[in-house]
């Protein structure tokens, strides 16, 4: 037992950290790259009532909006989903959700990385025709492992350093899709539509997707993969200013309701249905052929690539702070959460790097591989997070929120995901094939490490006889052996859901309780320590938790962001080993002052 007294740290400032432009730019990049195949998408499907599809694609962000700035903003660390379950639920269950996002992001990657070598090979080849006079292929395989390992070096450079190549990305795209459009409307006044034509081909659609409703459903279900993005700004919150987060959100959506039915609607009028389906790949390329001539495709091609390298981007930036999250809780291996003196994390990014690579190469670059895995993938984070708020809502009802959802529109916006889901199943049951295939490993990795204690202490049954080894493990291992938690704790009444939770989800045996007691404050402080420095020993007495190791301080400071800053530097211990109650409003700091505290009760 003890009492501390410390100085508090100078108040951190974030003037390096990113503002609404190139916070913005970075998955704006994700998300509006999608238009370079997501018209087709929802064209194929629906024909003309494409433009409508979208729309409710848009509706859809708008309910996601308010589900994101709830949770986020109560809780603004890296991790998105991750971060809303592991403050939500078990530890477990929010590595489920971390893993579905790392292998979204791989395979936004790959997908990107490769569409935008594609889109390149048409002015490159164009080039060669007009000016070398002789064919030239553009080796696709190559060319994608090149972007990603050039985007990989970008990211160790720093964060900021990436922003900014994002937001040049950003600004050109937006300059070339409203040039699209103006282009658009000027062919509508000064050439035949093909919008008419098109009419009277998506009658043929809805019989033979058995009537508007079912036609409607499968078409916004695979529409979704619109929408692809939305949910990277959650993962590299911590990089962003104060206030930022909620502005990246609403600049997404005013993208995707602006643009995506707008493109949708110019591609319908400027080409008929067939050339549509037959160039669904390239299809923003040859629809700019039609409005604009080959200047202009030439353009869009180029911008094609850089905005889907900066989706690649945006991969490694939402993973580098996913990754690190879950390296620094124990659900991936320590040796992530090395940081270079740029503030990125190269063992992160070259790992991801690695697995990119793998992927592309086992599967050949074959986009229904990997739009199998993004799909499931994708859908599967967005509904676990509208899942993630509502759990928060009912076991942190006390967590200060600076905004928040309503019952209806989370649930509306989760069952909207889930029926995303099941229409992407029935669509291509190999959809669901895939994303085991990369999954199920990647889970079961991340299991291990979850429980990597219990492995540790099995291997060192058998190392005793084998000194070297055997002090080598329990050197190297000691933190996660006798690893030490601090939990703040005003009273005993919690205190048996606090043991129950760290027994289940965490490492390590050496618990430490602190309860904070102003000076000057009422005797019934002092009386709350006085009830837990009698429970305790009887706890340990009447043996319940025999295997856990309990430490009482008592600190005479109020809880708070100071507090917690002394107590990690005097204890040595992580800010992410040390857990508290829900954040109210009745503190006057909070939960990102604290530093990623988690919040377990």
């Amino acid at each position: 037992m003890a009492h501390t007294n410390v100085k508090p740290p100078p108040h951190p400032t974030d003037h390096r950290k990113l503002g609404e432009l190139p916070a913005t730019a970075i998955c704006g990049n994700d998300i509006l790259s999608s238009l370079l195949y997501v018209s087709g998408i929802a064209i194929l499907f629906s024909g003309v009532f494409a433009p409508l599809v979208l729309l409710l694609v848009g509706l859809l962000l708008f309910l996601y909006r308010r589900v994101y700035m709830e949770v986020v903003e109560a809780l603004p660390l890296n991790g998105g989903v991750y971060n809303c379950l592991l403050n939500g639920t078990s530890k477990i269950v929010a590595a489920i959700a971390g893993v579905m996002t790392l292998l979204s992001y791989m395979a936004t990657a790959v997908i990107s990385a490769k569409v935008g070598m594609e889109y390149l090979s048409i002015p490159i080849h164009h080039f060669a025709g007009s000016f070398l006079h002789q064919e030239v292929s553009l080796p696709i395989i190559l060319g994608t492992l090149a972007v990603l390992f050039a985007f990989a070096l970008l990211v160790v450079s720093g964060v900021k350093d990436s922003a900014r190549v994002a937001k040049g990305i950003f600004l050109a795209h937006i300059s070339v899709l409203i040039a699209f459009l103006v282009l658009g409307g000027y062919h509508f006044h000064s050439s035949p539509s093909f919008f008419l034509e098109n009419l009277a081909r998506s009658r043929s659609l809805i019989t033979s997707n058995g009537g508007v409703a079912k036609m409607l459903f499968l078409a916004f279900a695979a529409s979704l993969l619109g929408i692809s993005g939305f949910e990277s700004s959650a993962n590299f919150v911590e990089e962003q200013k104060k206030g930022v987060f909620r502005k990246t959100l609403r600049n997404m959506l005013i993208g995707v309701l602006l643009f995506m039915p707008l493109v949708t609607l110019v591609v319908l009028q400027a080409m008929p249905y067939d050339a549509i389906v037959s160039s669904s790949d390239f299809l923003l390329a040859n629809a700019s052929l039609a409005i604009g001539g080959t200047v202009f495709q030439q353009i869009v091609c180029v911008d094609a690539f850089l905005v889907l390298s900066g989706a690649v981007l945006t991969a490694y930036v939402g993973v580098s702070g996913l990754a690190h999250r879950m390296s620094a809780d124990g659900c991936l291996p320590n040796l992530f959460t090395k940081q270079n003196s740029n503030g990125s994390f190269p063992r992160i990014v070259f790992g991801f790097f690695l697995l990119t690579a793998s992927i592309l190469l086992l599967t050949g670059g074959s986009l229904l591989s990997l739009a199998g895995l993004y799909t499931i993938a994708f859908l599967g984070v967005m509904s676990l997070f509208a899942l993630g708020n509502l759990i928060l809502k009912q076991t942190r009802p006390e967590l200060k929120r600076h905004s928040s959802a309503s019952v209806l529109i989370v649930v509306l916006a989760f069952l909207a995901t889930v029926l995303g889901l099941i229409g992407n199943i029935m669509i291509d049951p190999m959809n669901l094939a895939f994303f085991a295939l990369y999954f199920i490993p990647a889970a079961l990795l991340v299991y291990g490490v979850i429980h990597q204690d219990s492995l540790v202490r099995i291997a060192l049954t058998f190392t005793h006889r084998l000194s070297l080894l055997d002090d080598y493990l329990r050197r190297e291992f000691a933190d996660m052996t006798q690893g030490r938690f601090v939990v703040f704790i005003k009273g005993v009444s919690r205190l048996e859901r606090i043991l129950r939770y760290i027994d289940s989800n965490e490492v390590g045996r050496d618990i430490t309780l602190v309860h904070c007691s102003k000076a000057g404050k009422s005797s019934e402080e002092d009386k709350s320590f006085q009830e837990l420095k009698l429970t305790i020993p009887r706890l340990q007495n009447a043996g319940f938790y025999p295997h856990l190791r309990f430490h009482l301080v008592q600190v005479p400071q109020a809880f708070g962001p100071e507090t917690v800053d002394a107590l990690s530097r005097e204890l040595k211990i992580r800010k992410n080993r040390i857990f508290c109650g829900s954040i109210h409003h009745a503190h006057h700091f909070d939960y990102d002052e604290l530093g990623g505290v988690r919040i377990i009760f």
